[in-house]
């Protein structure tokens, strides 16, 4: 069984807070209209604002949130290169012989891959 897309995690963050964002302006937007009244333009029009402005807003910030915490390979091994422990360095010349070092092994990795 694959993993989701990215696109698909997107979505899925941007139902997740349509969803909430309906609930919560539903709540605050009935609170309003209990406590300050309707409005000009009616019960309807005042909820549906409130409801619709918090589900956008709660969308908006939940699918980027979901894209951004995606955990695809690349991601991983970004993350794993960046957690392997670095030699301690002595001097300038043993710092230069392994830079050297690293970046023949890194020409041989890629003249394989093509």
């Amino acid at each position: 069984m694959s993993e989701p897309s990215v696109w698909n995690k997107r979505t899925m963050g941007a139902l997740m807070g349509g969803g909430v964002g309906l609930t919560i302006g539903f709540i605050f937007g009935g609170w309003s209209i209990l406590q300050n009244g309707a409005g000009p333009r009616g019960v309807l029009h005042t909820l549906s604002r409130t409801m619709l402005s918090s589900a956008a807003t709660f969308s908006f910030f939940l699918a980027i949130g979901s894209v951004i915490r995606n955990e695809s390979p690349i991601l991983e091994a970004a993350h794993l290169q960046l957690m392997t422990p670095t030699p301690a360095i002595r001097s300038r010349s043993e710092g230069f012989q392994l830079m050297r070092a690293r970046w023949e092994e890194e020409r041989r990795r890629g003249s394989s891959r093509v």
